[in-house]
């Protein structure tokens, strides 16, 4: 006589042998296989027009074999095209470039095309080494540069597609979190400041007694360990997110992982904030998945680097803009009685004051009148001493400080060394006396003539949110990170949000 047991797992047991149960998928997720198939098809697109235009570049229509050593085989050029894009898509889709992890999301997503493309055109070159196949240099020159720029730009703009409609409320993981309440609340508000990202939390599960506090529109219910899962179930999202919450065990999180349907994920959210997934490296031992943190280090090679982009940065700048520089000089001393620069001690590396260079944009003894100001727009004892609609700004202040020219002298205090290109923003002494404790990490590394501050609203930021960012440029920094800070940058004074 056989027994079926039924506990509402995915399987059944019968006898001894496990037989699986076939479940309905129920997770929405179209869009996913829509929107992996229209990259697929651009970058087909693409490698198509790369190589079909590196072919008639460099031979037109001629029929043109590619030999070996001592005519050992050949093929026509043709048909090596041909293969070329059949191999370049293949490529692409073997290193995961196209994973719907990571398409729209971070810089990884770039990094495997130009992986793809390196490993490619690699190893034809290798292979052309080997068998002294005389392959077309063309295809090294025209092919190889052409095809991955253009690539790295259309995925550019897919994300770009894919972001606007994110912000629209589609094309997103629907997403339930289960955890402690207030690391429900910490993530449901992060996800919420990101829709781009594409997590789109529709509901949450509260597993301690703590007060219940979470975004407008979420509902959130606090859940026993022994309704758990049907609640899940019921709730059927694409996406179930695992956040500090001590009240489930590790055979818990297990158990929720089996009755999840196909194509749901699970994923674990552990308790570090603001580290770049750079840091972040995932190692399983002795079944164990250990996340491995790199600490963050400022000194030896990264120190030299940094600076060594600061010199030939700073020189380039200062060369290419010596003669706006000569004119900015100009209309101040003419404009308005006082000298062209305006000096003023702010806190550098370590804490260490130096004194920064800039145009001069107020009257003179401007000084004399912040506090005052202030005082008027409610102000004061705020750390950001900025004031909006400021009378002692003179009409060609003005037009610097909409554009950002009057920070260009600083350019001098980086090829000094007080200062760098990019880094937290300097701030007077005033200001770093209300620092507490986490905010002085800003201080280990030089201040900067830019940062993510000024990409990220520049003076519409918030005390809070300034820290913030720098907090994280400091915990995070890489020579990537700078040059894509600076490109910002540029669009970001061109913008002229949130200076004044």
């Amino acid at each position: 006589m056989t027994h079926t047991v039924d506990r509402g797992y995915p399987w059944q047991l019968s006898g001894e042998r496990v037989q699986p149960r076939r479940r309905e998928r129920t997770v929405s997720t179209d869009w996913v296989r829509a929107f992996s198939r229209l990259v697929i098809a651009s970058d087909f697109v693409v490698v198509l027009v790369a190589t079909a235009s590196t072919h008639l570049i460099w031979f037109g229509f001629r029929p043109v074999r590619v030999s070996a050593a001592e005519d050992a085989f050949g093929v026509d050029y043709l048909a090596f095209s041909a293969a070329l894009v059949v191999a370049w898509m293949i490529a692409l889709s073997v290193v995961g470039s196209r994973d719907t992890r990571v398409l729209g999301t971070d810089s990884t997503e770039y990094r495997r095309v130009v992986n793809a493309t390196l490993l490619l055109f690699g190893g034809i070159g290798v292979f052309a080494a080997m068998t002294q196949t005389d392959v077309a240099r063309g295809y090294l020159i025209t092919a190889f540069p052409l095809g991955l720029a253009v690539l790295l730009v259309s995925r550019r703009w897919w994300r770009r597609w894919l972001q606007v409609r994110r912000l629209r409320g589609a094309f997103s993981f629907r997403v339930l979190i289960i955890g402690t309440a207030e690391s429900v609340r910490e993530l449901a508000d992060s996800l919420a400041e990101r829709p781009q990202a594409g997590y789109r939390v529709v509901g949450a599960l509260v597993t301690d007694t703590d007060p219940i506090v979470g975004p407008a529109g979420i509902p959130i219910r606090r859940v026993r360990k022994d309704e758990l899962f049907a609640q899940v179930a019921e709730a059927a999202p694409d996406t179930v997110i695992v956040v500090g919450s001590d009240e489930l065990s590790s055979a818990s999180i297990k158990e929720l992982s089996w009755r999840l349907d196909p194509g749901q994920q699970l994923v674990l959210a552990p308790q570090l904030v603001g580290v770049a997934g750079s840091r972040i490296h995932t190692r399983p031992v002795a079944g164990l998945p250990l996340i491995h943190v790199e600490t963050p280090s400022y000194d030896g090679t990264k120190r030299f680097t940094k600076r060594a982009l600061d010199l030939v940065g700073s020189t380039a700048i200062l060369v290419a803009l010596a003669p706006l520089l000569v004119v900015t000089a100009t209309l101040i001393k003419l404009s308005s009685p006082g000298p062209v620069f305006y000096r003023q001690e702010r806190i550098g590396l370590s804490g260490e004051p130096f004194t920064i260079l800039k145009f001069r944009s107020m009257v003179t003894g401007a000084e004399n009148r912040l506090d005052a100001l202030l005082s008027e727009q409610g102000a004061s004892g705020v750390p950001l001493f900025k004031v909006k609609d400021d009378p002692r700004i003179t009409p060609v202040g003005a037009i610097l400080r909409r554009y950002s020219i009057d920070e260009l002298p600083q350019l001098l205090n980086v090829f000094r060394g007080d200062m760098s290109l990019v880094g937290p923003r300097p701030q007077v002494d005033g200001e770093v006396r209300l620092y507490d404790s986490k905010s002085s990490r800003r201080l280990a590394v030089k201040p900067g003539m830019s940062g993510l501050w000024q990409v990220s609203g520049r003076s519409n930021l918030s005390w809070e949110d300034s820290i913030r960012l720098d907090l994280y440029y400091v915990e995070n920094w890489s020579l990537t990170s700078d040059l894509v800070i600076l490109l910002r940058t540029l669009r970001a004074v061109v913008g002229h949000d949130g200076a004044y």
